[in-house]
């Protein structure tokens, strides 16, 4: 990288963290397509397995605690969840899937929801897809993966709690899960490593996200 690519690069993450600086605040929980906001404003949102750290990733980005509620029950959110950035974007938590506690009945309803949402949100700018970095990814994500596929909506693989494992196997993972998705027509061809609890790639992952919506500090 030339000094003035590295120049604009430390430009591009001071825009993003101070971007991502403002106030947030949540908006609401839509269980039905029709409860959803607005569309006006550009909108990222979080899928993955239940307790992959949807909500602790979103928290990080916006360097707060208790934006996005955590939970050590798998499948709290059921819900897709919206957060305002300061009237700059939203940042939309989507229902996890591989419940084991719920009925086939509530999956199905979350599972609708959120496929309703990727397909008719005129303003969702990108979908990131966390997947746990000490797992990669794993059978029961191939469903959600043909879903963002059908929805045509561009997408992004975030590799989350990697300050878990060594950082070799974190590069290696990171690697074959971009070969893995390599082919899929909508997915972003780069993958990003975080950890929310260290703040590992953070800074990163907002100047994607802010390069995505188009949005400014």
């Amino acid at each position: 990288m030339t000094p003035g690519e590295q120049a604009q690069a430390a430009a591009e993450l001071e825009a993003a963290r101070v971007l991502f600086a403002r106030p947030a605040t949540f908006v609401m929980g839509a269980a039905k397509i029709e409860q959803l906001p607005d569309p006006d404003l550009p909108e990222v949102a979080f899928a993955g397995r239940s307790n992959v750290g949807k909500s602790s990733l979103i928290n990080a980005l916006v360097g707060m605690h208790k934006l996005a509620r955590a939970s050590n029950e798998p499948g709290r959110t059921r819900e897709v969840n919206f957060f305002d950035l300061d009237g700059k974007m939203r940042l939309v938590d989507l229902p996890g899937y591989g419940w084991a506690k719920a009925s086939k009945g509530e999956v199905k309803r979350f599972q609708n929801l959120g496929r309703d949402y990727l397909r008719g949100r005129v303003t969702l700018k990108r979908v990131y897809l966390l997947i746990d970095a000490r797992h990669g990814l794993k059978s029961v994500d191939a469903e959600a993966l043909d879903a963002l596929d059908l929805a045509a909506v561009s997408y992004q693989i975030v590799l989350t709690k990697a300050d878990k494992i060594k950082p070799g196997e974190a590069r290696a993972t990171a690697e074959a899960t971009l070969k893995a998705v390599s082919r899929r027509a909508a997915a972003y061809p780069e993958v990003a490593l975080t950890s929310a609890e260290k703040g590992d790639g953070i800074a990163e992952l907002r100047a994607m996200i802010m390069r995505a919506t188009g949005a400014e500090p």
